[in-house]
């Protein structure tokens, strides 16, 4: 092939969703059970970020990685794909096993990916689109032709279940997609990721990093749990995840009509709210499942996907939006590929 053929046919690339799965785990959480815990009640909760209940990892020996390995795995068994086939395992988590090594490289090892290099992605709740931004790049530039990614959040090991205002919100769970490269007019077609730094105190994890390592003191102070500045997050949040998703749109020349599904980021049933009904998108198109699940930070996304995967057909345009700590957001417009 000649050097002009080979730049036309990379140009021609597309990366795509081609299989998806989930894994939540069996223990259920309901809003019950956890105004016996917190000074809280289920009304409480559901008229304020719409959930009822959350799946929780119970089993002390069981981390992050053990539900991106059963996501994985159904993902390889649901597509056929063989294990010696991936070459790339992207994981987005923000509650890693360890500080190293890798979440990936746990999840590679124990899922036999004995090719695949391996490496985490740190983008908080956007971290399944800014993931799926970098395996783009990888098909697009031809180095790679088969990739997993791989959200993996065990929640509930930073949720302090003495804060009324945060435990209700989360809950655990792993989702993973494999992405191919394709000439057809589907898979990711654009999107668009910010950061503002300045959002640092709103939402954080204070101690246990290099900024204020692990003592008795940050202990006992508790904080070592996810600290958030509600109404400062909320506000920013539908902000930023309604602009971004418009200005995709836009780029893309979408009307609210154009677009099929609106998967946002499942943080809060009024974020959610606030974001489509800005949007103009019909309320029958907005995917929610924020109601059995929590936010489940990077997996929310992939989850609902999976969750609601025979409702959506080949070809139908999908807009994804999310927001984190960092402050980082962004969205994503996808072309339904399966």
């Amino acid at each position: 092939m000649s050097e002009l053929g080979l730049h036309k046919e990379i140009d021609m690339l597309n990366a795509k969703i081609s299989g998806i799965a989930s894994y939540v785990p069996d223990y259920i959480l309901d809003n019950e059970e956890l105004s016996r815990m917190v000074d809280t009640n289920d009304e409480w909760i559901t008229t304020r970020v719409g959930i009822k209940e959350r799946r929780i990892l119970k089993d002390p020996d069981k981390a992050s990685s053990y539900m991106g390995v059963q996501a994985v795995e159904k993902l390889l068994a649901e597509t056929g794909t063989k294990k010696e086939d991936i070459e790339l395992l992207i994981c987005a988590t923000s509650n890693p096993d360890y500080r190293f090594p890798s979440t990936a490289s746990v999840i590679a090892h124990e899922s036999g990916l004995t090719n695949a290099y391996a490496y985490d992605i740190q983008a908080a709740c956007a971290g399944f689109l800014v993931s799926m931004q970098a395996a783009r790049g990888y098909i697009q530039a031809g180095l790679n032709k088969k990739i997993i990614v791989v959200c993996a959040e065990k929640m509930s090991s930073m949720t302090d279940y003495q804060d009324r205002a945060t435990c209700p919100l989360f809950g655990d769970a792993a989702a993973a997609v494999l992405v191919e490269p394709t000439d057809e007019p589907v898979g990711v077609m654009d999107g668009e990721f910010h950061v503002d730094g300045s959002g640092l105190h709103n939402l954080v994890m204070k101690a246990g990093g290099s900024a204020l390592p692990a003592s008795h003191e940050t202990v006992d102070a508790r904080e070592h749990y996810i600290y958030q500045e509600g109404r400062v997050v909320y506000k920013n949040a539908v902000r930023d995840m309604l602009s971004s998703t418009l200005s995709v749109m836009k780029r893309n020349n979408l009307s609210v009509d154009d677009v099929d599904w609106l998967v946002p980021h499942q943080a809060n049933l009024r974020i959610i709210e606030a974001v489509s009904g800005r949007t103009g998108i019909d309320p029958e198109k907005v995917l929610i499942n924020i109601q059995h699940y929590g936010n489940t930070s990077a997996a929310s996304i992939p989850l609902c996907l999976d969750e609601f995967k025979n409702r959506i057909k080949k070809g139908d345009k999908i807009m994804m939006t999310a927001f984190g700590a960092g402050f980082t957001w962004g969205a994503m417009y996808l072309v339904w590929a399966i």
